[in-house]
């Protein structure tokens, strides 16, 4: 395996490789790898994200997987990098952390068979989905403030390659505790189902980014909270939460709310009745019938 990064040398952005605690320019520069700015592993021209993916996080919104996967798209403005800040914007509660493996495209990918869609890959990297929930009420089926936001997609720290994503163990921790943790064998598609899922129709990059799911236990984090996402083989993904300068806007659009959707997705799904009246209720139906007025 090899890990490349991308970082600020001298005011520009360079490619470099890691050599134990050190990171190597292709001139022969050197940085300490604790003492680089960081910048994301590549420039993607879309960030597209599955939904469901791992059975514990299907388990604990109690509900059942599609026939196939499901997707949204992150867009690029939204991308962060290792030690980047990840805003919390004022009058919003329930952002969430959602560590993930990310997978990384190497060369153009048009209609490939899973057999074929590694030969696609360039590698991979670490990513953390943060979800803003106080806008999941209006943005439920495309995600777009949910997943798009600003800063909510933090990858990194690097790019490695030539990584077996069989049978490795994630985990998500919060001010050093752990909050998240699964093995890879809990995803329902793997790396190679899930590229070549998307690749029918939509044509993938270099660079490309395809987030492939979160396990369960995905909770709010606040300002000053660090969160890192750690996966074996990959390394370790460090970002921290601010509070955003300015308010969301009171006099236009969607505003943020607290229903008991929002509520019930950002602590775990315990709500009886979470995705029942959501845009994607029928992609992922409740295993937990509604009940009748007469029953209420």
């Amino acid at each position: 395996m090899t890990e490349y990064r991308r970082i600020l040398l001298d005011g520009h952005p360079v490619r470099v490789r890691r050599e134990g605690d050190v990171l190597v320019a292709p001139d022969g520069r050197e940085v300490g790898v604790d003492e680089a700015v960081h910048l994301p592993p590549t420039q993607p021209s879309k960030i597209i994200a599955v939904h469901l993916n791992y059975s514990s996080r299907t388990r604990e919104f109690m509900t059942k997987l599609p026939p196939a996967p499901t997707y949204f798209h992150k867009p690029v403005s939204a991308l962060n990098s290792h030690k980047g800040a990840v805003v919390r914007p004022e009058r919003c509660k329930w952002l969430n952390y959602e560590g993930e493996i990310v997978i990384v495209i190497g060369r153009t990918c048009r209609n490939v068979s899973p057999d074929e869609a590694a030969d696609y890959i360039a590698g991979y990297t670490i990513g953390n989905d943060f979800g803003l929930h106080d806008f999941r009420d209006t943005d439920a089926g495309s995600m777009l403030r949910v997943k798009g936001s600003d800063t909510l997609a933090p990858v990194g720290p690097g790019l490695v390659t030539d990584w077996d994503f069989r049978g490795k163990t994630l985990r998500t921790l919060v001010n050093g505790e752990v909050k998240q943790e699964a093995s890879t064998d809990e995803m329902e598609w793997d790396m190679h189902y899930l590229v070549a899922d998307i690749a029918p129709t939509i044509t993938l990059e270099p660079g490309d980014l395809l987030f492939s799911g979160t396990p369960a236990n995905s909770r709010p984090v606040k300002p000053g909270d660090v969160v890192e996402v750690e996966v074996e083989g990959l390394g370790r993904l460090t970002n921290h939460i601010v509070a955003g300068p300015t308010p969301i806007r009171s006099d236009v659009g969607a505003q943020p709310t607290e229903s008991e959707e929002v509520v019930s997705t950002a602590l775990g799904g315990d709500w009886e009745f979470r995705g029942i009246r959501t845009p994607s209720r029928h992609l992922y139906p409740s295993e937990v019938e509604e009940k009748t007025e007469s029953e209420r």
